[in-house]
């Protein structure tokens, strides 16, 4: 349902995009609009749309949680559309192999397709929301993680879910045909059962009667994944890493640890001569070294030195190791609130990447005392140093920096679903998220 959706959605902006195009040239052009579209107009806006569509992933207007007709919602597509507009005035004049510089054009373009996508975007949002929802749940739970769930769906209703039906986990385990006697009650379409439930023999051939029915069966964890984008800790098992977290490394991470070492030493060349500014700027406005050197805990429990443009005072950590308090934490100092808030404190770790100790996407590298701490308090902790730490992490783009072990089990959740989840695309999807995050909400 949820790429079905995406797909509708993908599709439509494409379709605008060239709407726009044809009515813009049908009033510049008259009869003669085709001709046109077809000699001087196709390749180069074909190359802007894709660049368009690029941003509008970049600005979070493909994903399903955002995509409600509210304010937020406008000021996100109007800030989308102005920068895509931006960057096609740009490319067509800076870039001469496109061969035109369309002024006029362009403006009449940019004003039909903001009134084209705005009404198609508030008529798919509204679509989305209303109506029946096609995916009824029975969910058969202890309660907590349910309601967790349940406020998702609740707020966000363009999913295509909707709870109809709760059993306890413990009167369903105790009488499995309340199961069958609901899901066909309430017309249930899915049932959503903890993973250990599927272990009673009673209850698992009741389920199986419901799936020759042509009832969806899922456990807890797999579906808290696909609403939420994390893993349940209070659902999980030993048993469930060896069957989720296996054959993912063998494929994927030496072709990932290729590209990493050439985008690396690519970005390093081009970086180092703003280095050498930052490191001037950091050494007049504060005494101390230029780079700030850390142990931190790696692949397998590995420890290794962080390399980090300093943005605090040398005397940051006289009490000890502790976490940062946002950008009001005073041992920050000015110019380290600029490299903060732009995250340029950061590029010196493509030193990391290139030695291997790190790369572009992963779990947050933490300290070996707050780790040697976390693996006694939060089960499970230590999964995280299955793979190498990231500059840039699915847990650190879904949740607020460290302040409380509630903080560090959430992003815990989010680090787990990406080692369940890596792979190039979700890779390169964090990464431009990341981008995101630097020029329109950083942390």
């Amino acid at each position: 349902m949820h790429t079905l959706k995406l797909f509708f959605l993908f599709l439509g902006d494409v379709i605008a995009l060239y709407a726009a195009l044809f009515i813009t040239l049908l009033l510049r052009y008259g009869a003669g609009f085709y001709q046109q579209f077809v000699d001087a107009h196709a390749t180069p806006f074909t190359i802007i749309f894709v660049i368009w569509l690029v941003i509008f992933y970049i600005a979070g207007l493909y994903d399903l949680r955002r995509l409600r007709n509210n304010i937020e919602f406008l000021k996100i597509l109007a800030t989308a559309i102005a920068a895509s507009a931006l960057i096609a005035m740009l490319l067509f004049y800076l870039v001469p192999v496109f061969g035109i510089t369309p002024k006029t054009n362009l403006l009449i373009f940019f004003v039909v397709f903001a009134v084209i996508e705005i009404g198609w975007r508030r008529s798919f949002n509204r679509l989305a929301g209303t109506g029946d929802a096609p995916n009824r749940i029975l969910f058969v739970t202890d309660g907590a993680l349910a309601n967790e769930i349940e406020q998702a769906i609740g707020e966000n209703p363009q999913l295509g879910y909707a709870i109809v039906a709760k059993i306890n986990a413990e009167e369903a385990g105790a009488d499995p045909s309340r199961i069958e006697s609901t899901a066909l009650a309430t017309r249930a379409n899915l049932v959503v059962v903890p993973r250990h439930l599927k272990r009673n023999s009673a209850l698992a051939a009741t389920l199986y009667r419901l799936f020759g029915q042509g009832t969806v069966v899922t456990d807890l964890a797999t579906f808290y994944e696909l609403i939420l984008r994390k893993i349940p800790l209070a659902d999980l098992e030993e048993t469930w890493f060896l069957e989720n977290i296996e054959s993912v490394a063998r494929f994927y991470d030496p072709l990932k640890r290729a590209l990493e070492l050439i985008l690396a030493i690519a970005m390093g060349i081009i970086f180092l001569p703003f280095a050498a500014v930052f490191a001037i700027i950091i050494k007049l406005t504060s005494p101390g070294p230029v780079i700030y050197q850390q142990k931190r805990v790696g692949l397998h429990g590995r420890t290794f030195m962080l390399y980090k443009f300093r943005s605090m005072r040398n005397d940051a950590e006289k009490n000890g190791p502790q976490w940062a308090a946002g950008f009001a934490d005073p041992r920050i100092t000015p110019f380290g609130k600029f490299l903060r808030l732009t995250h340029l404190d950061e590029f010196s770790q493509l030193w990391n990447i290139i030695r291997g100790d790190v790369s572009f996407v992963g779990p947050r590298p933490e300290r070996p005392e707050i780790v040697e701490v976390l693996k006694k308090q939060i089960p499970y902790y230590e999964v995280r140093l299955l793979v190498k730490p990231g500059a840039s992490g699915w847990a650190g783009l879904n949740h607020r920096a460290d302040q409380s072990l509630d903080d560090v089990r959430q992003k815990l959740q989010y680090d787990i679903y990406y080692l369940k989840n890596r792979s190039l695309i979700l890779d390169c999807a964090i990464i431009l998220k990341t981008v995101k995050s630097i020029f329109v909400n950083p942390k």
